[in-house]
């Protein structure tokens, strides 16, 4: 499955035109490689997102290309999620 719908279907970023955004800037990584939106996600790999001062680090634990917004979750695992810079203000 193509990135950003990944991130789509996941509802880690709402709209695929966002996660496409999102990838094309340069702000997606996938095993540690900066990806394009079209690039091929399977179960087992390990993303980063930036966005602004925050960062979210998740595992894909499998790929659908559709689900219930009660069952999204199960889609990934959270390794980290934080506020960088403007938790470190608080």
């Amino acid at each position: 499955m193509r990135l950003d719908k990944f991130l789509k279907v996941s509802r880690i970023i709402k709209r695929r035109t966002v996660a496409n955004e999102a990838c094309s800037g340069g702000r997606v990584t996938l095993n540690g490689k900066v990806c394009k939106p079209g690039a091929e996600v399977k179960p087992g790999d390990i993303m980063t997102i930036r966005f602004g001062d925050r960062y979210g680090k998740y595992e894909i634990l499998s790929v659908a290309e559709t689900v219930r917004k009660d069952s999204a979750a199960d889609l990934y695992r959270v390794l980290s999620e934080d506020e960088g810079v403007a938790q470190e203000r608080s």
